[in-house]
């Protein structure tokens, strides 16, 4: 291998880097990656059970970091209207301000100075080494209505909810919720 091709140690330090960075702000890593995850999770990937599925970590965990979070005004837990066992998280408008805050943004907008070329490559690759960790650990994916297999584009056009439908959930989605992330997501094959 040359030094090159050597990608995972670039990953694992740029990784540490970011991580070292999410002890800003009040927060360690946990809350951060709980609380980007409830700002881009759709309706029915806003609970609990879905954040400790996406984290990988264990109810415990999850609990005490969705308490700190709540403690810190920074998310809310209320019943899901119409099941009584069912939370839902979301985010107060101090948490959405948080997320101004997140050192990963810092990432995201040095994206900007990457040539396009490089930027495509990268999220191609990127993409590639994800999808294969994925399966490999047999990981939800937690993905998109676009690269799932139960998204139907304009599936439900009549209804006032959204012009789209997801076949899991027998639901209509709306053009916003089609871009957030959904724990009942499968890859289109």
């Amino acid at each position: 291998m040359t030094k090159d091709a050597a990608i995972a140690p670039l990953i694992e330090r740029l990784a540490r880097l970011m991580r070292a960075a999410e002890h800003a702000h009040g927060l360690n890593p946990a809350q951060w990656e709980a609380l980007r995850y409830i700002a881009r999770a759709n309706r029915f990937s806003n609970s609990p059970g879905a954040l400790t599925r996406y984290l990988g970590a264990t109810k415990g965990t999850v609990s005490q970091t969705v308490q700190a979070l709540e403690r810190k005004g920074l998310l809310t837990k209320a019943s899901r209207m119409g099941e009584k066992r069912s939370v839902v998280l979301a985010l107060t408008e101090t948490g959405r301000a948080m997320l101004c805050n997140d050192p990963w943004a810092r990432l995201s907008a040095a994206e900007a100075d990457l040539s396009d070329k490089t930027r495509r490559r990268m999220a191609r690759g990127a993409r590639e080494l994800l999808d294969g960790e994925l399966s490999r650990g047999n990981h939800p994916t937690f993905g998109t209505c676009e690269t799932c297999r139960y998204f139907r584009e304009d599936g439900m056009k009549d209804s006032a909810d959204g012009p789209h439908q997801c076949m899991a959930f027998t639901a209509p989605l709306s053009d916003i919720e089609t871009g957030e992330i959904c724990v009942g997501h499968e890859a289109a094959r």
